[in-house]
């Protein structure tokens, strides 16, 4: 593949001369930050670089929830996270799905209101009690204006043929959506705004002075006035901060008839989710048994994990059907000690939104939003 020195003179006035923005990474995030800069500055020259054939890390891997806050996660936070941190983040999700139907129409990404449920295992403590569901509500009515949010629904459990479910609380607000279509989408609203993504080219490192940066890359170095970085979980060669990759692994069953499962599910503090894609079970999670193994930024899956999701399937979610699995594969979420995005300037030129704690869908538009706002 040539690289940028050896390209015409038409290709490198076109796409690598006189570029306004560079950003690095063409997710959620990356794409979203172009098309409010293009709101912002309408005839500045923006391209997006990204290393892969597709979005690399978790945008187009991602399954597609789009939620904001369970009431079993929320509890969990509130033991280790201060109250404030907490709440502010319930509101950067809330809203930032606010900023993601700002860019795309919710029909053309197949957006389903179809609630959430937060799934009570029959052996677990249940910390949730109506006190707690109280409390909550209050908070949520605060920052969605948006009254009872929040309710146990026990016969949640029989409805959908769950076994080994005490309870269920279900989240009126939540929903989900076709990853595949939301990056589509995304990719077609910044073509047409006039921006410019270029596939197969990787960011390796950059230098910065007063008039623009430079980005050494493995087809050559490309300059621009400003730079955004958009790698998520992949950031840690750019800003050394509490932030490490984290894989995700999900499957998919075949289509199974006369499916009971609809909508959108959190289980074990959201360490596990799962909704139906039509008649068929997608199937995410299990990294909290190995937290270590799974702290890292190589695709794959393990058959621990695996073997663990196929027996939450026999077990609980499809207790008396017979599935195969269809689909297997991965993501690469960026976390860190808290799940509050790094959202900064790194220099006078260059800017880095990352660190999303696998809240891409809710995060990822907010984010581009407020880099954009740096400019």
């Amino acid at each position: 593949m040539l690289r940028i020195d050896e390209l015409s003179f038409w290709e490198k006035s076109s796409y690598f001369e006189n570029i306004d923005f560079l950003i690095i990474g063409s997710g959620i995030v990356g794409m979203s930050t172009a098309l409010f800069l293009k709101v912002k500055y309408p005839k500045a020259k923006i391209v997006i670089i990204e290393r892969g054939y597709l979005p690399t890390g978790a945008s187009s891997k991602n399954a597609g929830f789009t939620c904001f806050g369970s009431p079993t996660e929320l509890y969990d936070d509130l033991q280790h996270i201060s109250e404030h941190q907490v709440w502010e983040t319930f509101s950067d999700r809330y809203n930032g799905l606010k900023s993601l139907f700002e860019l795309v129409e919710p029909e053309s990404i197949q957006y389903d209101a179809c609630k959430s449920w937060d799934l009570i295992a029959s052996n677990a403590k249940n910390d949730i009690n109506p006190n707690f569901i109280k409390y909550i509500n209050e908070k949520a009515l605060e920052i969605t204006k948006v009254k009872e949010i929040y309710r146990e629904d026990s016969a949640a459990v029989s409805n959908f043929g769950f076994q080994h479910i005490k309870t269920a609380y279900c989240n009126s607000l939540e929903g989900g959506i076709n990853t595949g279509l939301l990056v589509k989408s995304l990719y077609q609203k910044v073509i047409e705004a006039d921006v410019q993504v270029i596939f197969g080219i990787e960011a390796l490192s950059m230098e910065n002075s007063n008039n623009n940066v430079e980005i050494f890359t493995n087809r050559g170095i490309i300059k621009s006035e400003h730079c955004i970085i958009a790698t998520n979980g992949f950031a840690s060669q750019w800003i050394d901060e509490d932030i490490q990759p984290a894989r995700a692994q999900v499957l998919v069953t075949n289509p199974i008839p006369n499916l009971k499962v609809r909508g959108t599910f959190h289980y074990e503090k959201g360490y596990y989710y799962f909704r139906n894609i039509g008649d068929r079970i997608l199937l995410g999670g299990g990294r909290n048994i190995d937290i270590k193994g799974e702290n890292t930024a190589n695709f794959g899956t393990t058959g621990a994990i695996q073997n663990r999701l196929k027996s939450l399937l026999r077990e609980t979610i499809l207790p008396n059907e017979e599935f195969n699995i269809d689909y297997t594969w991965s993501g690469i979420m960026g976390v860190g000690a808290t799940k509050s995005p790094i959202l900064r300037m790194l220099n006078k030129n260059t800017a880095i939104g990352v660190r999303l704690g696998g809240m891409g869908v809710a995060l990822g538009s907010q984010v581009g939003k407020k880099l954009s706002s740096y400019f």
